[in-house]
């Protein structure tokens, strides 16, 4: 069997469901990995800086009123301590600032950082992006101490350093780009387990899907093989059970009916033999019959039709028979259609145009056996005139490779909840309509005959109104 590709099948949903997964994953690794590691990253050269500015501010040693030029001079000195790459540094003095640059101040340094510093003793540190380029500002005022161990008073002087972080921001941006780069071999990676788990999953599926197809086929017997105690397992042991009961009760269904066709068969055979000489004897009560009484003479005519009906109805259920058994056969010739069809008519004493119209295409030959051939014209023109009304038009054409015979009736047409089951054995449209000449098995053994030919045999309504009944047969 061929297998269809489905672009959204479940194995894609699964193999996408397991890929989302593991990237929200790797996504949500990645992000608290990065979060930590840059504060990591930030937080040590923060409080490094921070430190070593502390402690270099604790170290000085201008006289106040301050000096400027000794001011530069400190300044340029603490500037030096900065690593990877010099501070800038920058101090102020009531009005008077001095850097250790070539500007007194720096735009980076905010008033709220300003603020902050005038307002502790403590100093305060704030990061900054400027221009795209983040800084770390650090503001720590110069304390007055009396003595060792003494608490510092506040001399309005407060030192700043700008302290350049693009190296640590290099850093985490080397980070984000390993983290992304990471993350491409990760769902490659997560791709075998995803198909792994797929086709797992998908096992059973498949077995299931090949057990149901064999079960269409026919195959009751068939069966999946149950491993684990999961739900897929507990899903083909389930179909296992049903399978199994279906068999039994197909099995039980086919004992019975083939119970059912011998016995048809059976009784039909039996009463072949007692009915050909009831048929004998009735043929000499019919020829007798003008020289009885009436009441005698009406009773031996009953007798004699009723037989007739009975001879009917077992024909056609050894007719039946043979199709059920699988025994019926064709022997097929090439005859002219048209010309058989008006040999039927003919035999059957429908002559008559005011009863049936042949409407023949003349020249048709084809490959068919005239005697079941003869029992489909026979059997659909008989049941037009029987259910239908006259006149009866028998059409013959071909319609590409196909043999198609039509009759129509001018009747009130099949009733729409009657046309599917037209062609049932012993159907009844009315069930409280009396019995008619029929054996009721008629239009069932026309399809058995057409379909034996491997045609096609359809019942429908005329737009004009009366029933249509539809042959085709290939040529």
């Amino acid at each position: 069997m061929k297998r269809r590709l489905r672009p959204f099948g479940l194995r894609t949903r699964l193999v996408l469901a397991f890929l989302l997964v593991a990237a929200v994953g790797c996504g949500t690794t990645a992000a608290l990995t990065y979060r930590a590691a840059r504060n990591a990253i930030l937080e040590q050269a923060q409080d490094t800086a921070v430190s070593a500015f502390r402690e270099q501010v604790g170290t000085l040693s201008t006289p106040l009123p301050v000096d400027p030029d000794q001011l530069r001079d400190s300044l340029f000195r603490i500037a030096k301590q900065g690593k990877p790459d010099p501070w800038r540094v920058y101090a102020q003095y009531g009005d008077l600032w001095v850097s250790s640059t070539d500007r007194p101040t720096s735009t980076v340094l905010t008033p709220e950082l300003r603020a902050r510093a005038q307002a502790t003793a403590h100093g305060s540190f704030q990061r900054v992006v400027k221009n795209g380029t983040p800084y770390l500002t650090i503001a720590v005022p110069a304390l007055l101490k009396p003595g060792p161990g003494a608490v510092g008073h506040p001399t309005g002087l407060v030192l700043y350093a700008v302290v350049d972080m693009s190296n640590e921001q290099e850093n985490i941006e080397a980070l984000v780009a390993a983290a992304r780069g990471g993350a491409l071999p990760a769902l490659a990676i997560a791709l075998v387990p995803a198909l792994i788990a797929a086709r797992s999953v998908l096992r059973p599926v498949r077995d299931l899907r090949r057990a149901a197809h064999s079960m269409g086929r026919g195959e009751l017997d068939t069966r999946i093989q149950a491993k684990g105690s999961d739900e897929l397992a507990d899903l083909a042991r389930t179909f296992n059970e049903s399978a199994a009961e279906l068999q039994r009760s197909v099995e039980e269904l086919r004992r019975a009916e083939t119970r059912a066709r011998r016995f048809a068969s059976d009784v039909s055979h039996e009463l072949r033999t007692p009915l050909a000489g009831m048929l004998a004897v009735t043929e000499v009560l019919d020829e007798d019959a003008a020289g009885l009484d009436t009441d005698t003479a009406r009773a031996v005519r009953l007798i004699s039709a009723e037989t007739g009906k009975l001879a009917v109805l077992v024909e056609d259920l050894m007719e039946i028979s043979r199709f059920d058994a699988r025994a019926a056969e064709l022997h097929t010739d090439e005859v002219d259609v048209a010309e058989t069809i008006r040999r039927t008519l003919s035999s059957r004493r429908w002559t008559d145009p005011e009863q049936v119209v042949p409407d023949l295409q003349p020249g048709i030959r084809a490959r068919l056996d005239p005697r079941r051939f003869d029992v489909v014209v026979a059997n659909l023109v008989g049941n037009a005139l029987r259910h239908g009304r006259p006149p009866v038009t028998v059409r013959l054409f071909t319609e590409g490779s196909w043999l198609v015979t039509q009759i129509v009736d001018q009747g009130p047409g099949i009733a729409p909840e009657v046309l599917p089951h037209v062609f049932d054995r012993f159907f009844k449209a009315d069930p409280s309509r009396a019995r008619s000449s029929g054996s009721g098995l008629g239009l069932a053994i026309t399809q058995e005959n057409v379909w034996l030919h491997g045609g096609t045999v359809v019942a429908a309504n005329h737009s004009d109104g009366g029933a249509v009944f539809t042959v085709r047969i290939p040529l």
